[in-house]
């Protein structure tokens, strides 16, 4: 590691002929990176595929400007130098991340892309004295700060209003499939299914410590049991819900938290108070549930309300007539 740390150059320490092949290999970088998110997006978003073809086009143009001011002031052979062999310099995300990313984390990459190549162009303008080469500098440094102006012309003329309503509602219907369902259903079961254990040990024990043994083992129970279903029984090719290992992990998670959220409260070793606190949190709970299926599912709110609120009611009575029995 410390070999390869001191190969490494300042920018500071870089030839006029270094920071042009520099630039060269940075815009060739950002082309294939602009190119890998349009695949990306090219099944699901065509148009913001569209865009990001464009703004690939753009970056070879540069390029190509570059080669040229090269071969004008040093010949035929481009130095092999790149963003790495530089001490210091921004480094962009590998481009595998993109097959993780959210259209609208895409869209923001692109903007910190240009942004931070704009910076380069007006360092790099500095660093030379050669009166061509520092224009052409100059003017892609320019050129990178109207890159988000550009990019906004690219989305007027290949994503139009329609079409961007419409891949954001695509993106937002993503977004629920894949984290809000899962997630909301883990919810559920963790809220509502721990409650009758729970309160039944509770009221039948009166021991909190045995209280909070079993909501934990029921709880995390709950949540593996949830988050292994979910994963395994729908690898999302056919329903387009996503990634089986994201609904999987939204709902393990989340069934955990649905009975954590009343099991902890009995950490306190008064029952009572305990049991009160643990109430309030059920109460908070279930309305939670409410509210997102409201937000998210556009379940009508008093519906959802009657729904959740009132089966996490006869739940909790019945748990409660158990251990009380």
């Amino acid at each position: 590691m410390f070999s390869a740390l001191a190969t490494r150059r300042r920018f500071s320490e870089l030839s006029e002929r270094e920071v042009l092949a520099l630039a060269i290999s940075s815009e060739e970088d950002d082309a294939r990176i602009y190119r890998s998110f349009a695949e990306r997006l090219r099944a699901d978003y065509p148009a913001s595929a569209a865009v990001f073809d464009g703004m690939a086009a753009e970056e070879d143009g540069h390029r190509q400007a570059l080669i040229e001011r090269h071969r004008a002031r040093f010949g035929e052979v481009i130095p092999l130098i790149r963003r790495e062999h530089v001490a210091g310099f921004y480094a962009r995300k590998p481009m595998w991340l993109s097959a993780n990313l959210s259209l609208d984390a895409i869209r923001a990459e692109a903007e910190d892309m240009e942004r931070t190549a704009g910076a380069f162009y007006v360092r790099a303008a500095k660093s030379t004295s050669d009166a061509a080469t520092r224009k052409l500098l100059g003017d892609l440094a320019a050129a990178e700060a109207r890159h988000e102006r550009h990019a906004e012309n690219l989305t007027e003329d290949n994503l139009g209003g329609a079409a961007k309503t419409e891949e954001d509602a695509s993106a937002h219907r993503q977004f629920v499939l894949t984290w809000v369902q899962p997630g909301l259903a883990g919810l559920m079961d963790g809220s509502v299914s721990t409650l009758a254990p729970i309160f039944a040990t509770a009221f039948a024990t009166q021991d909190t410590h045995t209280t909070l043994l079993v909501g934990l083992a029921a709880s995390v129970g709950a949540g593996i049991s949830m988050g292994f279903t979910e994963a395994a029984h729908d690898d999302g090719v056919i329903s387009g819900r996503g990634s089986p290992l994201k609904r999987g992990l939204a709902s393990g998670v989340m069934t955990a938290l649905g009975g954590l959220g009343h099991a902890l409260p009995y950490l306190i070793p008064d029952f009572w108070t305990a049991t009160a606190i643990a109430m309030v949190i059920v109460f908070v709970e279930l309305w939670a549930i409410a509210w997102i299926q409201n937000r998210y599912m556009e379940t009508p709110f008093f519906r959802a309300v009657l729904q959740v609120v009132v089966g996490g009611a006869l739940v909790f009575a019945a748990g409660a007539l158990i251990g009380g029995g």
